[in-house]
């Protein structure tokens, strides 16, 4: 129930549903869920973690977690407790300090030039200009993009809040490209720049990089790659955060190496 009538309305709505799915084929599922302890998510913890690590674990559990607060307060389940409120996870914090290194973009765009996605360099090349995260990328569209005065309006973030930011040059040229080549009915019906879904730019992304022989380097890695640059280019910590959208300036501190 949870997955079909509240996962939907979510942003992360097509992976946390592939992630559900996965949950609701193992044995845990087949107990009442007013018979499920911590002691069987505890089972459950031990065996995922022999396959994935504790910060994907703790992910994947954040939806089951919440599904059980929905349960309990909106759908008024007699459950006693939510049986993951006290299972310790033991999840380090994964901060991640990757950069493109020297060749690596070329080569990125090099082997760009045989996938099969046709969204996957244009993509690359905004989100080094402009620190955006996947999801808000594929999220824009047509009418939050003012070419005139070179800004881009996200909606809806990461952290819940909308914000405009400024676009070099590059980030209008990539946008100009991609919109001339929509249909004009896409465009008037206000359709989505970049239509790929977050599932088919992830696989794009890990053929592309296995292609290019590049080893440990995630997509949101260029959002760390754009923010860095953007320091090193003389611009301030506020500055940065308006663009970047961070709302805590002590995150932005690790990219002001």
């Amino acid at each position: 129930r949870y997955r079909n009538e509240v996962v939907p309305s979510k942003q992360g709505a097509e992976i946390e549903t592939i992630v559900l799915d996965a949950f609701l084929r193992h044995r845990i599922c087949k107990k009442r869920l007013s018979d499920l302890t911590t002691s069987d998510f505890a089972t459950y913890r031990d065996e995922r973690l022999k396959v994935i690590s504790p910060q994907t674990l703790k992910r994947q559990l954040a939806p089951i977690s919440n599904m059980f607060e929905v349960a309990r307060i909106d759908w008024k389940l007699p459950l006693p407790q939510n049986p993951l409120a006290e299972l310790s996870l033991k999840a380090k914090e994964n901060k991640r300090d990757r950069r493109l290194r020297e060749g690596e973009l070329d080569r990125l765009l090099k082997a760009g030039g045989k996938t099969r996605n046709p969204f996957i360099l244009p993509v690359i090349r905004f989100a080094l200009e402009t620190a955006m995260r996947r999801g808000e990328i594929l999220s824009l569209r047509v009418r939050d993009v003012d070419i005139e005065r070179c800004t881009a309006t996200i909606r809806e973030s990461k952290n819940g809040y909308s914000r405009t930011i400024p676009l070099s040059s590059l980030a209008i040229a990539i946008l100009e490209t991609t919109i001339a080549v929509m249909k004009p009915q896409d465009k008037a019906q206000n359709a989505h720049i970049f239509p790929t879904t977050p599932i088919a730019l992830r696989q794009a992304w890990d053929r592309l990089t296995k292609r290019a022989e590049i080893e440990d380097l995630h997509f949101h890695d260029l959002r760390h790659e754009a923010i860095s640059r953007f320091f090193e280019k003389g611009l301030t910590v506020p500055e940065v955060a308006s663009i970047s959208g961070h709302r805590d300036i002590r995150m932005l501190l690790r990219y002001a190496h």
